[in-house]
């Protein structure tokens, strides 16, 4: 077994059950503390806690965050236009989720 073509990928795996706090998230995701804040403010995120310095965030939080951050760079989505997008994404799956339990088949582009 040969090991000279593999590359060496760290990482971990942040479960639902697990909580980021603001500056962790952002660590996390690359994101800004002002791009977190102001996703926050449009509904992207839901953070437990009532201050930027006392929010936690889930594992699904880092998802969202990440997915936020790249319509924000890669295309230029304002904040509330990052909001929809989410939002739309999130309608699409549970669409998807009730067609498949009906027996529906899908296909994902």
């Amino acid at each position: 077994m040969s090991f000279d073509n593999t590359e060496l990928v760290l990482g971990s795996v942040i479960e639902e059950e697990n909580y980021l706090t603001l500056v962790e998230l952002c660590q996390a995701s690359h994101a800004s503390e002002d791009h977190v804040i102001a996703w926050v403010f449009e509904g992207v995120l839901e953070p437990i806690g009532e201050t930027p310095q006392d929010w936690h965030f889930t594992g699904q939080s880092l998802r969202r965050t990440r997915l936020a951050l790249s319509f924000s760079r890669d295309l230029e989505i304002n904040p509330a236009g990052v909001a929809l997008a989410l939002d739309l994404l999130d309608e699409i799956a549970v669409l998807r989720a009730r067609l498949q339990r009906i027996g529906v088949r899908c296909h994902a582009k």
